[in-house]
């Protein structure tokens, strides 16, 4: 009868496991795992297998882990208001960087692999002739993009201290929680109707 639960067991915690790595949202992906790390600690027990028990039994509290890295990252997103600086919850899943005046971060039809906030310094948008300022976030226009190439050249205008984060992490997050993608959204739609008005302003100006 031991045997049989210990078999039971394994299988419980073999398709959980299994499921876990068929889930694209984060959070529940991590519950399952976890619950996926208890049934197999409890066959390896079962079943004397010393070495199983130790490997399941570590990724315990790395799953623990990484559902309350989850939870406080959906908690701050799931609080901010559309005027919260994007600050307050991007910016420690960021990269700090420092950058000097004339570096070209990107040019013109580049593949897009970051976006960047801008934490002090001026950047210069070099087709539009405009400066972005601390607290201003660009590039994610690119990210989004279907053929994934850059909208324009940025270069810094001042020495900068920038935070940036990859394609990679965009889409982490956004599988973390869904909720991020409207906010990534409404940036690009600001931002394109701020050129357009832009655009309007100098045919105008012209005429």
């Amino acid at each position: 009868m031991a045997g049989m639960t210990g078999t039971v067991l394994g299988f419980v915690g073999a398709g959980l496991m299994v499921t876990s790595y068929l889930m694209k949202s984060m959070l529940p992906l991590r519950y399952v795992a976890l619950a996926a790390n208890v049934f197999l600690v409890a066959y390896a027990i079962a079943g004397n297998s010393w070495p199983t028990m130790v490997l399941y039994l570590a990724m315990i509290p790395i799953n623990l882990k990484k559902v309350a890295e989850i939870r406080k990252l959906v908690r701050a997103i799931e609080t901010a208001r559309a005027d919260t600086p994007i600050a307050d919850w991007l910016l420690p899943h960021m990269s700090r960087r420092q950058a000097r005046a004339g570096d070209t971060l990107w040019s013109k039809g580049d593949v897009a692999t970051e976006m960047v906030y801008v934490h002090t310094g001026q950047l210069r948008l070099v087709e539009h002739d405009r400066l972005l300022g601390a607290g201003e976030l660009v590039g994610e226009i690119g990210l989004f993009a279907p053929d994934n190439r850059r909208t324009g050249t940025v270069t810094c205008a001042t020495d900068c201290t920038l935070y940036a984060l990859s394609a990679e992490g965009v889409a982490k997050l956004y599988f973390q929680n869904p909720k991020l993608g409207f906010h990534v959204v409404r940036l690009v739609v600001a931002r394109l109707l701020n050129d357009a008005e832009r655009a309007r302003g100098a045919a105008a100006a012209q005429a």
